[in-house]
């Protein structure tokens, strides 16, 4: 028979620790009971037993990341747009045998767009912080659809940087900046330990299905002479929304946030909602280890988080994603350029793949360094190919995991949006300077940008091995013990973690005792 005193609403549990402080009474020991029971019930789950017992969790993940498909098809448009001589030749001025829109045009087009998602960023973090991830992404639905406007029926310059901006405000602020922020946040917060580095790392290949479709797009209009070339790229952004749109009305809202609001018996119907079978009956563990995190915050988690974003850019993203522009200022030809940047978004979506493989087996640190330097040490009529597969294998992949991951419980929506603003902040530098070092009518550096991108790359390879930690195999309420306790960065891996420690100091719950995961199951797997 059930004992009485877990039937209690999970509620009761927070009201006894609010009221009575941490009195040993009944209701408070249930709590630290079920919460280290579902601390081991995360670290023994396989990833088997993980897709058995959260099937509604997986299936709400992948469904909610596919809104960052967006992301990837409007980041490869703008700049495969400079490339197309109908672009060319309607927002251009004449330059040889040809025409070439202004580098002080490319740079307002690629910096409007990203100066809306800062400004949107911020407003994202204070949305979801009050109003949650359900109501905040399906009011974005609405509005998506008239910004989409501008661009597809712009026929100046101006107007098209106006569509950028506006649309960088809502789209981007929401694809780039909400949705891109909702993918990895919504995904770390819904599922087990076991899945978190896949599901979190999958919102990453859906950046690489948009940017693949968007190379499809372009390329199946490349022959085209007319405005058509490229208003049809814009017009399907319209295909996004129409499901996701009741997809946003019918999602359930981040367990952890409710947590975060004091609605406990709420998360506790969320988690039931989630999980199935033998799973179902232990969602009261997990609320309670949702209630027991601690709410640890420090400046170290913030720099992590935004690092791990802005490395991306520095590591010479916009030098990868202005491939067909390159490919013809090396003398290829407009159709043979979007075949030939076809093949590297393919290239990056494996990559995605590679990277699942990676962080589980050898751990988010050591992947960030595997061939860190490769991309850079090669030609560069090669890196660009190299720079697609390594951003979204290693990088991209990476900074999707690791944000989430290390920021706290209560500040995770802002961390990561304040991340992405610090992304925002690095890619509107390289997207003002890059078009300059690749058009031939201003800097005309060629291959030689590669060099540039390289001395960044090396500073972030300085930077992840002094300040990245590992944190595979760690559930949140760990990451916040390490995180306050000041455990060396390059000792995360080594560390024995008691979360329920009551009566000891914070320092006193970590501890370097280098364990076998076979007879300990704090011990990173």
């Amino acid at each position: 028979m059930t004992d009485k005193k877990t039937e209690l609403p999970v509620s009761t549990h927070i009201d006894h620790l609010i009221n009575h402080g941490v009195e040993n009474n009944a209701v408070w020991d249930s709590a630290i009971e079920e919460a280290q029971a579902a601390n081991i019930n995360e670290h023994n789950m396989t990833v088997r037993q993980a897709l058995r017992s959260h099937p509604w969790a997986v299936f709400w993940s992948l469904t909610i990341s596919m809104s960052i498909i967006m992301e990837g098809y409007d980041t490869n448009l703008i700049g495969s747009f400079y490339g197309d001589p109908a672009f060319q030749k309607q927002f251009g001025v004449e330059h040889g045998d040809g025409y070439q829109v202004p580098q002080s045009w490319q740079s307002a087009l690629e910096a409007g767009g990203t100066a809306g998602c800062i400004s949107g960023a911020f407003l994202n973090g204070y949305l979801v912080k009050h109003f949650g991830f359900k109501k905040v992404f399906t009011w974005a639905m609405f509005v998506i659809y008239a910004f989409i406007f501008i661009s597809f029926l712009g026929h100046t310059i101006g107007l098209q940087v106006a569509g950028q901006v506006l649309y960088g405000i809502d789209l981007q602020q929401y694809s780039l900046g909400f949705f891109a922020t909702i993918g990895p946040a919504y995904s770390s917060e819904l599922l087990p330990m076991a899945l978190r580095s896949y599901l979190t790392a999958h919102t990453n290949m859906c950046f690489a299905i948009g940017r693949f479709i968007s190379a499809g797009v372009l390329q199946s209009l490349a022959s085209r002479d007319d405005q058509w070339s490229y208003s049809i790229s814009y017009a399907a952004q319209w295909i996004w929304p129409v499901p996701l749109l009741p997809i946003g009305v019918l999602m359930p809202e981040s367990p952890w946030w409710q947590v975060r609001h004091g609605r406990y018996d709420d998360a506790l119907a969320t988690v039931q909602r989630l999980t199935a079978g033998e799973e179902k009956t232990k969602a009261r563990q997990t609320v309670a280890m949702m209630i027991h995190t601690n709410r640890i915050d420090n400046l170290r988690r913030t720099e992590i988080s935004c690092m791990s974003f802005t490395g991306q850019v520095l590591a010479g993203s916009q030098f990868a994603y202005t491939g067909t522009d390159f490919f013809e200022q090396a003398g290829m030809s407009p159709t043979d350029a979007y075949k030939l940047g076809l093949g590297g978004t393919a290239v990056a979506f494996v990559g995605t793949i590679l990277s699942w493989f990676l962080m589980k087996n050898f751990g988010r640190r050591s992947t960030y360094f595997e061939r860190h330097g490769v991309d850079e040490l090669l030609p560069s009529h090669h890196r660009i190919l190299d720079v697609e597969v390594q951003q979204q294998r290693r990088l991209g992949s990476i900074r999707t995991v690791h944000s989430p991951e290390v920021s706290s419980m209560r500040l995770r929506s802002k961390t990561i949006c304040l991340a992405r603003n610090a992304y925002y902040i690095a890619i509107t530098v390289a997207n003002v300077i890059e078009p300059y070092m690749m058009n031939p009518a201003a800097w005309n550096w060629r291959g030689t940008t590669g060099l540039f991108w390289f001395a960044f790359a090396c500073l972030m390879f300085v930077w992840g091995y002094f300040r990245l930690p590992e944190t595979r195999g760690r559930t949140f309420e760990e990451l916040d013990i390490m995180f306050a306790a000041g455990v060396p960065t390059r000792k995360f891996r080594k560390y024995h973690i008691d979360p329920y420690a009551e009566n000891g100091a914070i320092q006193d719950r970590a501890r370097e005792s280098p364990l076998e995961k076979s007879t300990d199951m704090m011990s990173p797997g």
